[in-house]
């Protein structure tokens, strides 16, 4: 038989349950701590004080509050000294920032991505936003690692999908990108990761979809639910989907790509080599195509169809109704499959969803089952476009989170 955890093993256990704690709940008191931990007040006060000697946390007397008796210590994240890089590579655009404890964005940066360029040529660039940003840094300041979220890459077939309870991964898995070759030059770039961007400090891959739903179901607009469905449009359609507060990646690292689930059998061909899939429904592409509208898709195409259908453009107008009904389609197969309590649009779609929200609303109602759509909730990132930064930069502090005398 397998012998019980040894109070080593306890003690980094629940020094890790309370640096998680601060980190997602922020400044909190003492007596806040020992209520939700379920320690006593002296374990919570020798955790705390092993914390703050190791520069992690702070712990000051709160403001005062009119109560009679010596008031409880608010502990702190060290926000400003203890940080993660966090990268996002997306379609059009680079994205850099500095991330301390607690989810606060410190510094960032962007540089337009060239066209065309694949990930390993953006790594120079990506080098450089992180130069700009570590001038600022500090000399005490604790570098704890580097997160990286990649819009559309492929999910490795090793992908290990190691996770732990909780919101937060404690083991992120070490997944590579893709720079449009196989599984090698996926190798080849997750090494170039580390060699340009983190050499001293571990770096953590992910898919953009996966990132953004951590972040926002551990400070956004999932804080709380149980399962959520992050849906994430940047060229393609992805899932970022907590299931059980767990992130679900599927046997082989692929689960998420609801992009091709087919909605229509027979129907125009997708890149993936199949055709109907709901990505050739609901894409940047499809907007345009429906629009009649040329030139490449993107970003700044889609806000284009959608402006015009807001000052009654009929041609605009007809497109958005039309991609809005497929995105119904595909959300209210989604809700009866996993019956989520939130479905969240983020990247491109979230300005798609927000202009055609009564016609997705409107095909939920008809095809999802009752018990499942009555209690989704469909929800626009709270945290903005800096979900997929700050997810990345979760990935970044689960190492940490897990045991923080671990460095």
């Amino acid at each position: 038989m397998r012998a019980g955890p040894s109070q080593e093993e306890i003690r980094r256990q629940n020094l890790g349950a309370l640096l998680r704690y601060v980190h997602v709940h922020g400044a909190t008191s003492r007596a806040e701590l020992t209520s939700a931990l379920g320690l006593n007040r002296s374990t919570i006060g020798a955790l705390t004080a092993e914390l703050a000697a190791a520069r992690l946390v702070s712990e000051r007397a709160p403001r005062e509050t009119g109560r009679a008796g010596r008031p409880s210590l608010v502990v702190r994240p060290e926000s400003a000294r203890v940080f993660a890089y966090a990268y996002s590579i997306e379609s059009d655009r680079l994205r850099a920032a500095r991330v301390g404890l607690g989810g606060v964005v410190l510094d960032r940066r962007q540089a337009a991505r060239p066209p065309g360029a694949p990930p390993l040529e953006c790594l120079p660039l990506l080098a450089g936003l992180r130069k700009e940003m570590h001038q600022s840094v500090a000399e005490d300041a604790i570098h704890v690692g580097s997160g990286v979220a990649v819009s559309g890459r492929p999910r490795r077939p090793d992908a290990a999908g190691r996770q732990s309870p909780g919101p937060v991964p404690d083991r992120p898995d070490r997944d590579a990108v893709d720079d449009g070759g196989g599984s090698g030059s996926e190798a080849a770039l997750e090494v170039a990761l580390g060699e340009v961007l983190s050499p001293d400090r571990p770096i953590l891959v992910s898919n953009a979809a996966d990132a953004s739903v951590v972040a926002e179901h551990v400070r956004g607009a999932a804080v709380g639910c149980d399962t959520v469905i992050y849906l994430h449009q940047d060229g393609g359609i992805e899932a970022g989907i907590i299931v059980h507060g767990q992130r679900l990646t599927g046997r082989g690292g692929h689960a998420g790509e609801v992009g091709h689930m087919v909605v229509q059998p027979g129907g125009r061909p997708c890149r993936c080599g199949s055709s109907g899939c709901w990505e050739t429904e609901i894409s940047e592409h499809a907007l345009l195509h429906a629009a009649g509208r040329g030139g490449s898709a993107g970003r700044d195409a889609t806000l284009r169809v959608i402006d015009a259908a807001s000052w009654g453009d009929a041609g605009a107008q007809a497109a958005v109704c039309q991609v809005g009904d497929w995105l119904g389609f595909g959300v209210a197969n989604l809700v009866n499959i996993f019956n989520p309590d939130a479905i969240i649009f983020g990247g491109t779609l979230r300005e798609v969803y927000l202009a055609a929200a009564a016609r997705v609303r409107s095909r939920l109602n008809v095809m999802a089952l009752p018990a499942a759509r009555e209690q989704v909730r469909l929800r626009t990132p709270q945290l903005g476009e800096d979900a997929v930064l700050i997810g990345a930069a979760e990935l970044a502090f689960g190492p940490l989170l897990a045991d923080p005398l671990d460095r």
